[in-house]
């Protein structure tokens, strides 16, 4: 377990995450915001969860999270810490699966992985990259206090960096 907030767990992914972490970066929305990660299969899912970015970082304790819902068990996004060596930032990221957004989730679980970044890792600042289109996350990252503090060119097209000193 890496975190807990009032309505969500949130723990580290594994190999048996692989279905919901399928489904999820296929869904438009992720794919249109944050880019296709060319899983198409069950397998490319597992062998992502036990040799991608998610979970494979170069920094101990960073990583994409599995976001669970507290009462259910469900899991209805992801959301984590991933450390950005081209850049040298680190950069909190989610993406929720169409039925949990807007229930504020994405706000609450960042909040939780902001707290973590802070106590757990020392990480005094955290950044975020997210698309121009991308209203929705740009009110979260708002909400949490970050700012726009450039631009740059990434993996995916233009990309707005964010920025908060904690």
């Amino acid at each position: 377990m890496v975190a807990e907030t009032p309505r969500l767990r949130l723990r580290r992914l594994c190999a048996d995450d692989a279905a919901f972490v399928l489904r999820l970066v296929n869904e438009p929305a992720f794919r249109e915001n944050i880019g296709d990660k060319n899983l198409r299969t069950l397998v490319d899912a597992r062998r992502f969860l036990e040799e991608g970015a998610w979970t494979c970082q170069p920094r101990e304790g960073y990583g994409q999270f599995l976001v669970e819902d507290r009462d259910t068990g469900a899991a209805v996004g992801v959301c984590g810490l991933l450390y950005r060596a081209e850049r040298e930032l680190s950069d909190v990221g989610f993406a929720l699966v169409p039925e949990a957004r807007g229930r504020g989730y994405a706000e609450e679980a960042a909040r939780a992985v902001l707290d973590y970044a802070r106590l757990e890792l020392g990480v005094a600042e955290v950044s975020a990259l997210v698309s121009p289109g991308n209203a929705a996350s740009i009110r979260v990252l708002e909400k949490l206090g970050l700012q726009r503090v450039g631009d740059t060119d990434g993996p995916s097209g233009p990309t707005l960096i964010y920025a908060s000193r904690r």
